[in-house]
């Protein structure tokens, strides 16, 4: 057979453009492929006229190699600060992020959610007094998963119509309809996402709004356990939904664009139940980023600390203009025993519905993956695990019942099941193991009184701060062990069962009860400053029992909420945000980075650079060298928002064996007016801090006899991770 001369061939010219357009194609096909989606942060908003549209599509065309802007353009942020979210190869973010009046360049990275008889606990009784007139005129902002607008909880009988000041929509999309309890929704879907309502399909955005400014409901409970009446914080207050959490997780592109319209919309409490795993760069996170510009309109943001506990240096929440939330037991504990055939009872959480006949059914020990179970070994049988998981393999598998490692967090499972922690597991295993004919059964479920409460939970992240270890975090403590919730009714349970309320455990749960005594606070005080709310937060917070809760301080910074305290603390610590950028000048930022993020005329410093520990925080935090003696001074400010005469004495409140001295000056502090401030200097001294034993606490605590306005004092030195 002759060779085909190409040249010569009567369809040459069509087969060689063919060609050539197939591997044009096949280009911009890999450069597609190749593009993911980047969040451009270009600081404050400029002043003057000026199109932040079309500063983002003129730098992108700049830019972009074979893609046009407007199909690159993915979200643009112009109503709170400037800044927008684009498909780039890494060779356009690598140009972008060089450019001339660039903030960062970082991945749109994916956040996840970090999963009431609470506020009776704190002492916010039904028969408080609150100012529901000016409840009703406070709007909290929750980004999350959405919510379902029909519950009961979200009613709006007898609410009157919007506050004035609200300027937000009601953009639910597809059958979805706000109300004058929920005021305002706006969804942030990917373009390629089929989910268009800003409806909760999840059930984890309903229960946290629920929790922050829920009605009250009465008779509710999640298959009887947990009766009684249903309440948010601050139950006149308005909801407004940003829906940012889809079935892939929550982009960061999207939180941006909800932290952007939420400042413009009129919100007075951002409360965001969302985190990361690690911890990144203020000007690379989406929330920080967002939660600076609300603070510098006035807006409070309130994070989950995260669920990464007990580890240290775990909490993902790290800036110091947000309020990072800890989980901490109720007074109320659900438990489920279970009851070995030599007679042995043991205590353990989980919410098991069915009846119990008395029956032991066999015991079975083993992998409990349902790819390594069969049905002949687990059917009828009561299936050991020592791992948190096996209630899906067991299930349909057909055990009787399933005993597993307690990880902290509790669910519904349409079997018995019960989670037991690591000693009462390996008494069961070793039961077993020491048995012919092992057996066992599991009671139903039963609420108890907890009287160690509060302690911290097991899953809450600790501290300390791993980006600033000079500002401590977590913040606060408040309940997020088995709260009782508002959730949507789909099916969560393999038998199609839904429920309208549902008890979670996270710290998801614990920042909607911050978020909702902010709100609570504002109702009183709606001219404080976030600094101001978020101080009187932190410094009426109740002391908490350090040996009872793994890691101490570090897993419940100032303490456990106290919703009534809260409202009127006596002295606040303000920080403005003069004092953010100080910080961030403090931290490495430079003086043309400081001034695009505040938009002003903001500037480092040439000279010698203060610390982060200087800054007006209501906590003092410090991290020293091992076996060296130090010595660290913290300045300090109060405002007086309590009686116009007044003084207050200082007292050091540590503990038996203190390894470290603290000192104020001056001890006595006097106000003529509200309003006024006072400053002085507290000292801390100590000999040295050890790896065994790498954490110091104390308080300082200021007193009129009425108000005692504490403020932890933490030192610490290096200490391995799973300490």
């Amino acid at each position: 057979m002759g060779r085909l001369n190409f040249l010569h061939h009567p369809y040459a010219f069509i087969i060689a453009f063919t060609v050539i357009l197939m591997s044009m194609e096949a280009t911009t096909t890999t450069a597609d492929e190749d593009r993911q989606v980047y969040i451009v942060y270009l600081g404050s908003l400029q002043k003057g006229e000026f199109s932040p549209m079309s500063q983002h599509l003129s730098v992108l065309d700049e830019v972009l190699e074979g893609s046009s802007s407007t199909d690159s353009l993915v979200r643009s942020y112009q109503r709170s600060f400037n800044g927008f979210a684009a498909r780039l190869t890494e060779k356009e973010r690598e140009k972008l992020a060089n450019k001339e009046g660039v903030v960062s360049v970082f991945p749109n990275r994916i956040y996840k959610p970090q999963t009431t008889r609470s506020w009776d606990f704190m002492g916010l009784s039904e028969t408080h007094q609150p100012k529901p007139a000016f409840e009703s005129d406070v709007i909290i902002g929750i980004l999350d998963t959405g919510i379902w607008p029909e519950s009961q909880s979200f009613s709006d009988e007898g609410f009157g119509p919007p506050p004035k000041k609200w300027k937000g929509v009601c953009s639910g999309g597809q059958n979805f309809t706000c109300n004058k309890k929920i005021i305002g929704a706006r969804i942030y879907n990917p373009q390629d996402h089929f989910d268009s309502s800003v409806r909760d399909f999840d059930g984890h955005g309903t229960h946290t709004a629920s929790i922050a400014a829920g009605n009250n409901v009465k008779n509710v409970s999640l298959f009887g356990f947990a009766g009684g009446k249903a309440r948010g914080g601050v139950p006149s207050a308005r909801i407004a939904v940003y829906k940012v959490c889809f079935s892939d997780g929550c982009g960061g592109a999207d939180i941006m664009a909800a932290f952007d319209d939420a400042i413009s919309d009129g919100v007075d409490i951002i409360s965001i139940s969302l985190g990361l795993d690690d911890v990144v760069a203020l000007d690379q996170d989406p929330i920080a980023i967002g939660a600076f510009h609300a603070m510098a309109g006035g807006i409070l943001t309130v994070q989950s600390a995260g669920n990464a506990g007990p580890r240290v240096f775990a909490v993902n929440s790290v800036a110091p203009w947000i309020v990072t939330v800890a989980a901490s037991t109720i007074d109320r504990k659900i438990i489920t025993r279970v009851v070995l055939g030599n007679g042995t009872a043991l205590t353990g959480r989980s919410f098991n519905y069915h009846p119990s006949n008395g029956t032991m059914y066999p015991l079975i020990y083993g992998a409990c993956s349902a790819q390594c179970l069969n049905l002949t070994a687990v059917k009828g049988k009561i299936l050991l695990c020592d791992s948190a998981w096996g209630d899906e393999g067991a299930l349909k598998f057909g055990a009787a019942g399933t005993i597993i490692l307690d990880n902290g967090e509790t669910s519904v499972v349409p079997i018995p099941t019960t989670t037991l922690g690591v000693k009462g597991l390996k008494i069961a295993i070793s039961y077993f193991k020491s048995t012919e004919k092992p057996t066992a059964k599991i009671l139903k479920t039963e609420t108890v009184k907890d009287f160690s409460a509060p302690v911290a939970a097991t899953f809450s992240s600790r501290g300390p701060n791993s980006l600033i270890p000079e500002i401590m975090k977590p913040d606060i403590s408040a309940p997020g062990v088995d709260i009782l919730a508002a959730f949507s009714p789909v099916p969560i349970l393999p038998n199609n069962k839904s429920v309208d309320y549902n008890i979670l455990s996270g710290t998801s749960m614990s920042c909607p009860h911050v978020a909702g005594v902010g709100a609570y606070i504002k109702s009183f005080h709606p001219t404080w400053s976030p600094s101001a709310v978020r101080s009187a937060l932190m410094t009426t917070a109740r002391p908490m029992n350090e040996s009872a809760s793994l890691h101490g301080t570090l897993s419940f910074g100032a303490g456990h909420l106290d919703p009534v305290k809260a409202v009127s603390p006596g002295l606040v610590y303000e920080t403005s945000k003069d004092d953010y950028i100080q910080l961030l000048c403090n931290i490495g930022y430079n003086t043309t980075t400081v001034k695009q993020i505040s938009g002003d005329n903001s500037t480092c410093s040439k000279g010698k650079k203060s610390s982060p520990k200087d800054m007006n925080y209501p906590t003092m935090a410090v991290y020293v060298k091992q076996l060296r003696p130090f010595r660290v001074e913290f300045p300090r400010t109060v405002t007086n928002v309590g009686p116009s005469n007044s003084t207050y004495k200082a007292e050091v409140v540590s503990g038996k064996h203190p390894r470290m001295k603290v000192e104020a000056n001056p001890r006595t502090i006097s106000f003529k007016k509200e309003m006024e401030k006072k400053s002085f200097v507290v000292t801390v001294t100590g000999k040295g801090m050890t790896m065994e034993k790498p954490v110091e606490s104390a308080s300082l605590v200021w007193s009129d006899g009425t108000h005692y306005v504490r403020s932890p004092i933490f030192v610490y030195t290096d200490m391995l991770i799973d300490y």
